[in-house]
Parts: C-alpha cells; structure tokens; sequence
C-alpha cells in the first residue's frame, strides 16, 4: 500500500507545486505536504519524517543543494530528489555530491515521477 509514504514538494512556484501533489495523488500517494521557501521546507522536516522530498534547485530564500545537508541532518533516511529547469552536468553533478538521490528535470511527466519512485521503493505499486 502507498498511503504510508510521506512525501514533501519543495517549490517557489504554486502551479509545480499543484501539477506533483495531483501526480503524486494519481499514483495512490496521500501524504504530502508542500512548502515554497527553502525555511518552510526545514521546518517541516523538524516537524515531521518524509520518505522523499522533492526539492527545487532555485529558491527565493536560498540554494536548494544548500539544504540537502540540513535536510539529511535532520533525517538522513530522507530522499533529496532534486527538481529543476537547469540540468545542467554541473548541476546534477553537484546536487548528488551534496547528498541528492535523484534528480528530476522540469517540466516532468508524470510517468517521470513514478519512476523515481520506483527506484526508492521497488514493491510499490503505482496507480
């Protein structure tokens, strides 16, 4: 069952926010949360565990690889799948190093985001 996976969206812009949480929901997925400042996002963290975060490189109040090692201060069992426009080499690159475990380019499908679920939990069973 997947209703145990908790999932958070990190994104500075509300229309990416909404098109991943309806995916996530597609996909039998009912605990997520979203946060758009890169504070909401380690409150959250401090506030509850989260299997996966879907983390946006560009945000208003920070570097999203920046946070990925706060984050996995917090909760190193947490996913860091980084989300961006720019996939750039370098990016990727970087964002793994700081600790990612994914990355994820925009603008995605959601065939994509089942995928990357997948690869952190090969028995679930996506819608």
């Amino acid at each position: 069952m997947n209703t145990q996976l908790s999932i958070l969206i990190v994104d500075d812009v509300g229309t990416v926010r909404s098109f991943l949480n309806q995916t996530l929901m597609h996909l039998g997925i009912e605990k997520v949360k979203e946060a758009s400042t890169a504070a909401q996002c380690i409150s959250a963290c401090q506030a509850a565990d989260y299997n996966i975060i879907f983390l946006d490189i560009e945000l208003p109040d920070g570097d999203g690889k920046e946070i990925i090692a706060q984050i996995n201060e917090i909760n190193p069992e947490t996913n860091v799948v980084m989300v961006s426009a720019h996939s750039t080499v370098e990016n990727v690159k970087d964002a793994i190093e700081k600790g990612a475990k994914g990355f994820v380019v925009k603008p995605f499908t959601p065939k994509k985001i089942a995928a990357m679920l997948k690869k952190f939990y090969p028995d679930l069973e996506v819608v």
